[in-house]
């Protein structure tokens, strides 16, 4: 259906789906161009499809069940075949168990409906996750939001209110000089890693769902480790087994969750390796069931991917 040179769609879900939930970890900070939600619940996104730009509005309608969508741009109708699985329809917990400890059971209790969304755009994953390698989450924030409006573009529809853009494409981002990088806050190994990872995109965005295939294949990059595939796996193909080793905070949050103490990942990898192939799911579940870490000096925010408490 064409409206005011919209595409929209209904979807009924076959569960309480709360695109706000499902959606906050695609958004990279509050001022992240890419993504904007709305204080009346209205969440718009930016993305760069395989067949062009696209802007997309989600709206969950509670009373009737329903998710409606409008998007435009070239990429307008995949990115509405495609607002299922953003939502989370793919992600499958009928066969996770959670009775392995009362926390993640609790956690599990309390968020049944808590859902993985994969946008099917490893790019657009890739991109931020190598600006937040080793810096705080402001900083990549903040990279990430100067490297959209200085090289991306607007994005289409009605949206010129919103300032909402399209990240650039990943030629544009290989092209750009040195110099600009540090004005961008980006230090020389993360660009590197950028620029090698740009060049291959086409490959890169071929990636299977299969989760150790697309480990293999974006570990295989120089500058890419197991945290960054893992942040992209999550958010790009919806993997629920996929666990950020190597994050500064989560192997704590988990172990204060769990045992009540500070961990390390190779002590987090074992608590959660029951839960395989939803390891993901685990630790979100025992930190959202679980005890919290005790604040000591500057507050530590759970990581965005997780359920708030």
């Amino acid at each position: 259906m064409v409206t005011q040179d919209a595409r929209t769609r209904t979807w009924v879900p076959d569960w309480p789906c709360s695109p706000a939930q499902v959606l906050r970890p695609q958004r990279r900070g509050a001022g992240d161009p890419t993504q904007r939600h709305l204080d009346d619940g209205r969440i718009f996104r930016a993305m760069r499809t395989p067949v062009g730009p696209a802007s997309l509005c989600v709206e969950a309608r509670a009373s009737a069940g329903e998710v409606h969508g409008r998007a435009w741009g070239p990429g307008a109708d995949w990115a509405l075949e495609r607002m299922p699985a953003l939502l989370g329809a793919d992600d499958d917990p009928s066969g996770f168990e959670a009775h392995h400890h009362p926390e993640v059971a609790e956690g599990w209790r309390t968020h049944r409906h808590w859902r993985i969304g994969g946008t099917g755009l490893v790019m657009e994953s890739l991109v931020p996750s190598i600006l937040e390698q080793k810096v705080t989450g402001k900083q990549a924030f903040g990279s990430f939001r100067e490297l959209v409006r200085r090289h991306g573009e607007p994005a289409p529809g009605p949206v010129a209110q919103l300032r909402l853009m399209v990240q650039p494409t990943p030629a544009t981002i290989a092209a750009i000089p040195s110099w600009e990088w540090l004005r961008l806050g980006v230090q020389p190994a993360q660009s590197r890693t950028m620029v090698t990872a740009c060049r291959l995109a086409s490959s890169l965005e071929r990636i299977s769902a299969a989760p150790e295939e697309a480990e293999r294949r974006l570990t295989s990059i120089r500058g890419i480790g197991v945290w960054t595939s893992a942040e992209v796996r999550m958010r790009a193909l919806g993997d629920a087994d996929a666990v950020s080793f190597g994050d500064y905070h989560l192997a704590n949050w988990v172990g204060w969750a769990l045992v009540g103490h500070d961990i390390t990942d190779e002590e987090m990898g074992a608590l959660l390796e029951p839960y395989r192939p939803q390891r993901g799911r685990a630790a979100a579940m025992a930190i959202a069931g679980g005890r919290s870490r005790p604040r000591r000096g500057p507050r530590m925010s759970v990581p965005t991917h997780l359920p708030t408490r």
